[in-house]
């Protein structure tokens, strides 16, 4: 019988920690921060890609000075946009298609035979340690093998909804700086219980993934808790959002729960500066995909949805750099390993970033990293009355994505439950609960918004295009369109271009055995999914 998913996880990040010879060495420790749904937003890609967007109300002083310091990428995307599969992808090093049962949210259950990175440093004699959210759903249980420990967070998890505790903290009389700081305090003591807890002979990989900017967040906490101003966003926001009151606060609301995570990045950082390991260690920080319960966000292939912030500085890192060369985080694992010295085991279809970030090179380094392919099955079970999924695929360069939707038919974004007639949902229904319309985008306010008005003659075609049904191909000419708001796929002008880019991503997809395209998807259109990929 297999390993449930959550006990597999667990054997591959938490399981055991090996000797290392005194004689070895000394390999660099690493140190893993990645948030839920942050996508690409940080204050130093407004410096570093122009005025003018959304971007510039976004406060990330923390994130800023490790890309600083270290190196920024401007191009880097999630293989899928939806929790599970990406950070199956991500700790494989492998396609999420690639990866059996772990490609969907779910009722996901791991293969053991799989390699990850994380099982392949425990071998190697690295100490491996986690606060908060390393897979989803949930967080495995604590020690289920002879009492070892490998999650750190008995100081508390408030932070993982930082808005409302400290709202609630306010609403008690403390001070609002006092409130923050007494969340700051949990993933402080989190990270020195490990640090303390640890064996300093050995190197250490920990995993920080608080899920504070995954929904839901307190309305209107953007300007109250971090000054956030919703109007300083009116005439940036991009086209595919609604650039009115309501959804100009929920976006900032979203980008004060960004300075709550950059600041738990800045505590994080502090404490490693005591142990006097920063030099010998490396860091990592991104997150596992775009906005969350906004239009061509999380669980779209838009680069609002897969576009994602990594910057990576330490040992072997020349820093002080920004490059542009596309990068897939399951990438992250063959570099991780090779930064612990082991070899990438021949099923990882990821490559390490190493070659670029060894280079004294701004711009594109490596001539091979102009691509990235994406792609998604299923979100939330139920989000079709069939329990089907929508699969995607997508290939992205500098100058073009190109989208198949492989079964066009479908609600991309789930059904349109309870939209019509006598069981029309409610605006605060639609706010709160993610499955009463489109369940594959998350619960609200922007979501409940749009769905309102949804009839209304200034919004009806802005809602059917975000939630309506979509082509088989979508293509855009980022160029010219870099919001992807014009689908030029039948376009003639066009042709040689779709005929290209769908070659080169079928080619990937074929070579790398995605069962999508074995009898007709017959592996992901049988829920549940069971046995080895076809």
């Amino acid at each position: 019988m297999k390993p449930t998913f959550y006990l597999a996880i667990f054997m591959a990040f938490f399981f055991g920690c090996q000797f290392s010879s005194a004689s070895e060495p000394k390999r660099p420790n690493i140190l893993f921060l990645f948030a839920d749904d942050w996508g690409r937003y940080a204050s130093i890609y407004a410096e570093v890609n122009g005025k003018g967007s959304i971007n510039d109300v976004v406060r990330t002083p923390n994130f800023d000075k490790v890309a600083r310091q270290g190196v920024l990428f401007r191009n880097a995307h999630v293989n899928a946009p939806s929790c599970t599969p990406c950070r199956s992808s991500l700790l494989s090093g492998q396609y999420f298609w690639r990866t059996g049962r772990g490609a969907i949210l779910q009722g996901a259950e791991w293969d053991p035979s799989i390699p990850s990175f994380p099982l392949l440093l425990k071998d190697s004699g690295y100490q491996l340690g986690k606060s908060y959210k390393v897979w989803s759903p949930g967080t495995p249980p604590d020690a289920p093998f002879g009492g070892q420990r490998y999650s750190f967070q008995k100081a508390g998890g408030r932070f993982n909804k930082f808005s409302e505790n400290v709202t609630k903290l306010v609403e008690k009389g403390k001070s609002l700086e006092d409130s923050k700081k007494e969340l700051y305090a949990e993933i402080r003591t989190n990270f020195s219980d490990f640090l303390s807890a640890r064996d300093s002979s050995k190197p250490f990989c920990f995993w920080f993934g608080p899920t504070n900017v995954h929904r839901t967040w307190v309305k209107g906490s953007g300007k109250k808790l971090w000054n956030i101003d919703p109007d300083t966003l009116q005439g940036k926001m991009p086209p595919y959002l609604p650039d009115v009151p309501e959804v100009r606060e929920d976006l900032a609301d979203y980008f004060g729960e960004i300075a709550a995570w950059d600041a738990g990045i800045g505590v994080l950082l502090a404490e490693l500066d005591k142990t006097g390991e920063r030099e010998n260690t490396l860091i990592a920080i991104s997150g596992d995909h775009g906005a969350p319960g906004f239009p061509h966000g999380k669980c779209n292939l838009y680069g609002f949805g897969t576009g994602v912030s990594l910057a990576i500085s330490g040992p072997g890192v020349v820093g002080g750099r920004v490059v542009d060369d596309f990068v897939n985080l399951p990438d992250l694992a063959p570099t991780f390993l090779e930064a612990a010295g082991l070899p990438k085991p021949d099923v990882m279809t990821g490559r390490s970033l190493w070659p670029v970030l060894k280079s004294s090179q701004s711009g594109l380094v490596d001539p091979n990293r102009t691509w990235v392919v994406t792609g998604r099955e299923r979100h939330v079970e139920n989000a079709r009355a069939d329990f089907s999924p929508y699969p995607q695929r997508a290939i992205r360069t500098a100058e073009h994505l190109f989208i198949i939707n492989f079964r066009p038919e479908r609600w991309p974004l789930g059904d349109p439950y309870r939209l019509e007639g006598e069981t029309l949902a409610t605006i605060d229904e639609i706010e709160k609960n993610t499955r009463t319309t489109h369940p594959d985008d998350d619960a609200g306010p922007t979501k409940a918004w749009l769905v309102g008005e949804r009839n209304s003659t200034k919004w009806k075609s802005h809602y059917e295009w975000v939630y309506g049904k979509r082509p088989k191909y979508e293509l855009y000419d980022l160029v010219t369109d870099p919001h992807e708001t014009k689908n030029v796929a039948e376009d003639p002008a066009y042709a040689s271009v779709k005929a290209e880019l769908e070659k080169r991503l079928m080619s990937v997809l074929s070579s790398t055995g995605d069962p999508r395209l074995i009898e007709d998807g017959k592996y992901f259109e049988s829920p549940p999914l069971s046995g080895p990929l076809p």
